[in-house]
């Protein structure tokens, strides 16, 4: 499901690496990379947050369930940056967010 998406006038693959220091310094657990697309995993317990520009040209922030660890990821995100949080998360049937 998405739940949000990033807000910024640069294009996805110059906003990578500021995005990347900024979550290496809140989250100890974290994968990414930065070919075609640009993603993120953050591993939160046994939960998965995943933020990537797999369906846009700006970072949306996905996970394959709701509960706290998404909205632990948003407020941290919206500290510095702005994000649109959908009103209601928008379904994505891709098998990677599992």
């Amino acid at each position: 499901m998405i739940f949000a998406e990033f807000e910024y006038p640069e294009e996805y693959w110059d906003f990578h690496e500021g995005l990347k220091k900024y979550l290496l310094e809140h989250f100890k657990s974290i994968e990414c990379g930065l070919q075609t697309d640009s993603w993120f995993w953050i591993h939160i317990d046994k939960h998965k947050v995943v933020i990537d520009t797999f369906s846009s040209m700006k970072h949306q922030i996905k996970s394959a369930d709701t509960g706290p660890h998404i909205q632990q990821v948003i407020s941290l995100l919206q500290k510095k940056y702005k994000i649109n949080v959908y009103p209601e998360p928008e379904l994505e049937d891709h098998d990677y967010l599992s």
